[in-house]
């Protein structure tokens, strides 16, 4: 009997061999059959059937890449697979438990046709290949479906926490407000209570950072408000607040033409703010920064350059990416206060949200990013990521 039809007719010899691994394995002391085997039986039969189609070189090519097969059996493999790593994962399995299982039903399929002593066939060789292929798909499909249902848990989670910790964070910020107005509070008290503040300031932007950072992630656009503005007074205030909190840095400021628009005020201040921040933290020290804002037609130009060391080759494809710039202790050492190292993704997304680019040209002694925003988007353009 030739592999494919082996398998059509024990599937229940097979899979109670796979009742007895799985449940070795079964992260608690009582399973029931039903959750043992799963989406076993269809993963078997998808690949028996598939086993038994016709295969063109092309399709074997797309499996042995782990891209599934066009057929009907290969998208049922495929289904069945995914619904049973995610089965698994609702059932606590880890990624290693869920691949061991593969490998033992592997090896019980392999085993229990030997053991039936079949007929030798030329075709045992070229069955055993398809056998392998289906099941590498079928697993190639389950991994896939465990980390996408786990990363998707994980940044739900997190939006979730983010948006929980608001709460408790406005309160201790109202609260300390409240107490700067009582004129009673002694000099340690105040200094105390100033603390507390800019500590709560920082926590607030890398909250804010955070959940902008889990929206985008769960497939959302940076939600906008869009206002008829002038981005003159706001590049003035942002860089007003960037030389408060760093009177060392030299920060320069130049505005040209007319600037006036339809944006989301408090998100283009995120973003000068975000970009003028990766300035500070990343220009020479005794280097000056410099904010240009000028009309460009239907769009207006931003730009902002540091004097400093240039990007490298290797991190300037990705510079925009979520935490591009790495974790290392000196990258950490040199970050702003309240900065999860998200500055340059949350400024991406930004500018994206309005229809805009955002690019960065470094050379051996100036970085400069420049940012285009059109002045207006249709209405019946979404505010969605490209």
């Amino acid at each position: 009997m030739r592999l494919g039809d082996f398998i059509l007719s024990n599937s229940d010899v097979i899979l109670a061999d796979w009742d007895v691994f799985a449940r070795q394995i079964w992260p608690v002391a009582e399973a029931t059959p039903e959750a043992l085997r799963d989406h076993a039986r269809e993963i078997l039969r998808a690949a028996a059937k598939d086993m038994q189609s016709a295969q063109t070189s092309t399709q074997q090519t797309h499996k042995s890449r782990g891209q599934g097969d066009v057929g009907q059996s290969g998208t049922v493999l495929d289904t069945a697979s995914t619904d049973h790593a995610i089965g698994r994962v609702t059932s606590g399995f880890s990624l290693p438990e869920v691949i061991a299982e593969y490998r033992a039903l592997r090896a019980s399929v392999i085993r229990l046709w030997i053991e039936s002593a079949p007929s030798p066939d030329r075709r045992d060789l070229a069955d055993l290949t398809r056998f392998n292929e289906t099941m590498d798909q079928s697993l190639a499909e389950a991994v896939r479906g465990y980390t996408l249902h786990v990363d998707q848990a994980r940044r739900m989670f997190l939006a979730i926490l983010g948006h929980d910790l608001r709460n408790p964070l406005n309160a201790i910020m109202l609260s300390a407000a409240a107490l700067s107005e009582t004129a009673t509070l002694d000099q340690p008290s105040a200094e105390i209570l100033a603390q507390i503040t800019t500590s709560g300031e920082a926590m607030t932007r890398m909250l804010t950072d955070f959940l902008d950072f889990t929206q985008t992630q769960l497939g959302k656009a940076i939600p906008l408000t869009r206002v008829d503005c002038d981005l003159a007074p706001l590049c003035k205030t942002t860089t007003d607040e960037i030389r408060a909190a760093h009177p060392q840095k030299i920060v320069r400021l130049a505005t040209h033409g007319t600037l006036t628009g339809e944006w989301d005020p408090e998100r283009i201040r995120q973003l000068l703010s975000n970009l003028l921040g990766n300035a500070v933290q990343h220009g020479a020290a005794a280097g000056a920064i410099e904010l240009l804002a000028t009309e460009s037609g239907s769009a207006v130009l931003l730009t902002v350059s540091n004097e400093g060391a240039p990007i490298s080759a290797a991190l300037l494809p990705r510079i925009f990416e979520p935490l591009a710039q790495g974790i290392s202790p000196e990258v950490r050492k040199q970050a702003r206060v309240g900065s999860m190292g998200l500055g340059l993704y949350i400024a991406r997304e930004v500018v994206s949200a309005h229809g805009g680019t955002i690019a960065v040209e470094s050379t051996p002694s100036r970085t400069t990013f420049t940012v285009s925003l059109p002045r207006r988007v249709p209405r019946l353009v979404p505010n969605a990521r490209p």
